[in-house]
């Protein structure tokens, strides 16, 4: 399955904008950096018509319950865009807004 018809699924710029905020600060834990770097690229993936990542990678490096999120979100783009409201709404209920432990570190050393 490519992932290269992504950015063609989005209502408009603002959609597009909103789910990538959605897996920037609720999927990607700076904690796990490996996950991190795959979700980052999905995200780039979101705008961009050529092959980032792909599912295989995705599946080898993000977590189960972040995967079958990710899966729910390419099927919701494949399908409408109230389906992809109806995914950010559901994510904003499942996860909570990360915190960036590096940077609370950076905090903490510098006192």
């Amino acid at each position: 399955m490519t992932l290269t018809d992504l950015g063609d699924g989005f209502r408009d710029a603002e959609q597009r904008q909103c789910v990538q905020a959605m897996i920037a600060s609720r999927l990607a834990d700076d904690r796990e950096p490996q996950e991190v770097r795959y979700l980052m690229r999905f995200w780039w993936q979101l705008s961009m018509p050529y092959q980032e990542v792909s599912v295989a990678e995705l599946a080898l490096n993000v977590g189960q319950q972040k995967l079958d999120v990710v899966m729910e979100l390419i099927s919701a783009i494949r399908s409408s865009h109230e389906e992809m409201d109806a995914w950010l709404a559901g994510a904003v209920q499942t996860f909570p807004v990360l915190q960036d432990h590096g940077f609370s570190a950076s905090l903490d050393s510098s006192d």
